[in-house]
């Protein structure tokens, strides 16, 4: 039998990775997302957005002191690249 592969996806509401256990989304979950969104940039960024809303409350929910600022996790890197 073939080992049982687990997808690089978010495991809710901790935002961590449930193949690696890093935060959500990990190299692998950025490189099928950008993968996946290839032809539509702008839909992969408003696709995270969406989830980094949805992240900020889940993870407000667990720990209300802190805040963590989300944007470079589920956005800065999926920005297209200047390209001079």
């Amino acid at each position: 039998m073939g080992r049982r592969v687990i997808p690089h996806v978010a495991m809710r509401p901790l935002w961590r990775c449930r193949n690696c256990g890093a935060e959500w989304p990990c190299q692998p979950a950025r490189l099928a997302l950008l993968m996946e969104y290839r032809r539509d940039r702008l839909g992969l960024l408003l696709y995270l957005g969406g989830l980094m809303v949805q992240a900020r409350d889940q993870l407000a929910q667990l720990n209300p002191e802190h805040t963590p600022d989300l944007y470079d996790r589920f956005l800065g890197w999926a920005r297209r690249r200047d390209r001079r």
